[in-house]
């Protein structure tokens, strides 16, 4: 049974991991924290690209001290060789005496084979601490682990009455300059950000990270059945940032060379009945199979509808302005041909706060 400090421990290893978020693809984002005689000697999280593990930092940051330790890891260490060594090998090596992890990981490289690993070198293990925390830490990779696709947010930024633009198709600003920083710390959080073709027509937009100094920009993707035009703006700074384009067959070679050309990664995706649309499940399962494991979505609207229908939308993100547009203004998500209004997806509020002049409400897929 876990204790008062095995779980404030466990606290301080979840927020190292937050750290990693975005920054580890395809691994977890873990942390890990060492501790002797009720003091912490070895702090680490998964580095930018996901290597070093948690595990390796903090044993290194400890150093003669992890002899004799415990360790808290928000993911059972792992017990495969990769390009390191297994982390449950280097905590038998390193002398740790106990280990108190939050979650079992489900790669089937690992699964209770870290743990197993542990015990058998007669080290103390206790699993499950901060375990539903943990979880919603790592949905992006249990999400990818277990379900074949990443965990997606769904973000909207609409006025009071749902409206995401005029009906001319005017957008900037509905939100003000506290909630765009937001949404920018966000992407911030997510290996890759998504829009539809008829989002980059309407805005051309960049899809970066701006006012949080030199980090590590998100993948920008498009889901574009036909491709999108080589003078946009993530076209343009392809070679800068990186930009994959998820297309059909319906796209021409011209077009592939034109993208390619400009330094964009174009994949080919199977698209809706009819080929109406890049099909919601082929796309994420092509994202999952490259790696991704958080995807930030921003629209547009038949995009957003058919991630929903398909039941692909993890998060949803919105930010409401108190402005009102009226009926001729521009829905958020597209038709989604519902009938029943049991059958719309439904979500389960998780977090709310003012961002300036707006209010973002933060939502959970209803489980079930």
């Amino acid at each position: 049974m876990s204790s008062a400090s095995d779980r404030a421990m466990m606290r301080h290893a979840l927020g190292l991991a937050r750290r990693g978020l975005g920054n580890v693809w395809p691994n977890p984002a873990v942390g890990c924290v060492i501790v002797k005689d009720g003091r912490v000697v070895g702090r680490g999280w998964t580095q930018p690209g996901g290597r070093p593990h948690a595990e390796a930092m903090a044993l290194a940051q400890a150093g003669p001290l992890a002899a004799g330790a415990e360790a808290y890891v928000t993911l059972e260490p792992c017990a495969h060789h990769g390009r390191t060594p297994p982390c449950a090998e280097a905590l038998v090596r390193a002398g740790i005496v106990r280990v108190v992890s939050a979650l079992g990981d489900p790669d089937p490289r690992v699964a209770g084979r870290g743990h197993a690993m542990l015990e058998a070198a007669g080290i103390a293990v206790l699993q499950g601490v901060m375990a539903e925390e943990a979880a919603r830490l790592q949905q992006g990779f249990l999400c990818r682990v277990v379900q074949g696709r990443p965990m997606v947010t769904l973000k909207l930024a609409s006025t009071l009455d749902g409206r995401i633009a005029t009906a001319s198709g005017q957008s900037r600003w509905i939100t003000g300059a506290q909630a765009r920083r937001r949404v920018h710390a966000m992407r911030l959080a997510h290996d890759g950000v998504l829009v539809g073709a008829g989002t980059v027509r309407a805005d051309d937009p960049m899809l970066d990270v701006r006012g949080f100094g030199a980090v590590r920009q998100p993948l920008r993707i498009v889901a574009a059945r036909k491709g999108i035009a080589p003078e946009s703006r993530l076209v343009r700074s392809a070679r800068q940032s990186p930009l994959w384009v998820l297309h059909g067959a319906q796209m021409s070679e011209t077009q592939r060379t034109d993208l390619e050309v400009a330094g964009a990664r174009c994949l080919e995706v199977e698209t809706g009945s009819g080929g109406e649309g890049i099909a919601p499940g082929a796309m994420m399962a092509r994202l999952a199979a490259e790696g991704l494991t958080r995807v930030f979505c921003e629209g547009g609207g038949q995009l957003a509808a058919s991630l929903l229908g398909a039941g692909c939308v993890d998060r949803m993100a919105g930010f409401v302005a108190g402005k009102i547009i009226g009926a001729e203004g521009r829905a958020g998500i597209g038709p989604m041909g519902l009938g029943d209004l049991g059958a719309a997806p439904g979500f389960v509020l998780a977090h709310v706060e003012r961002c300036g002049e707006d209010v973002l409400a933060q939502w959970d897929r209803a489980p079930g």
